[in-house]
């Protein structure tokens, strides 16, 4: 991505042509956590909405996908140690961050680890049919690093559609409306864009 300042804005032309405005951030400590099941469109909305937002994104699975070069992951049961770690890495590293979107699974035991966060949650939840889900699952499930073990998770594992926290949900099985999302994120942060 190539920058450009205009107007006290920071401006992102994407090699595929499209304009990101960067520079119109949240307030400090606004976190927005991006949720849902697996292959449920996280890591795509996260991705589009991080730096419109101008806010760091931190993702459990890039920081999992470090801890596996360096740890041993033989089974299911360690694959889920390292997930743990991994979550835990990432909220302490968003404590540090002043806001962040933090992108993962959520489980429960995450919950009051997000609640202790220093500043407001914001939760954007992707949800899909759970058939097109499963279909981008089984897809993925060979391109990820075998440490994960896709093909040997228990459907009750992956399918939660936990949500503890009040939400904006968004239906990931069509082209998501970006600029929707941010002005929902905006609206729950009680922030709005910047003239």
């Amino acid at each position: 991505m190539r920058l450009l300042r205009t107007r006290a804005r920071l401006v992102g032309l994407r090699r595929d042509g499209h304009t990101v405005w960067v520079g119109d951030r949240l307030r400090p400590g606004v976190f927005v956590v991006v949720s849902g099941p697996p292959a449920s469109g996280k890591t795509t909305v996260s991705g589009a909405i991080a730096p419109v937002l101008g806010l760091p994104l931190i993702a459990k699975d890039t920081i999992k996908q470090a801890l596996m070069t360096v740890l041993a992951v033989p089974d299911v049961s360690a694959s889920r140690v390292v997930g743990r770690a991994s979550v835990a890495a990432l909220l302490a590293v968003a404590a540090e961050s002043g806001g962040a979107v933090l992108e993962s699974v959520w489980h429960r035991y995450a919950v009051d680890d997000l609640r202790r966060l220093p500043g407001e949650v914001v939760e954007v939840f992707c949800r899909c049919d759970p058939a097109v889900a499963a279909e981008r699952y089984a897809l993925r499930a060979g391109s990820r690093d075998a440490g994960h073990f896709d093909a040997e998770r228990v459907t009750a594992e992956l399918w939660n559609d936990e949500v503890a926290r009040p939400v904006i949900e968004v239906d990931t099985a069509f082209p998501v409306d970006v600029e929707a999302i941010i002005a929902a994120i905006r609206a729950a942060a009680g922030t709005g864009r910047p003239g």
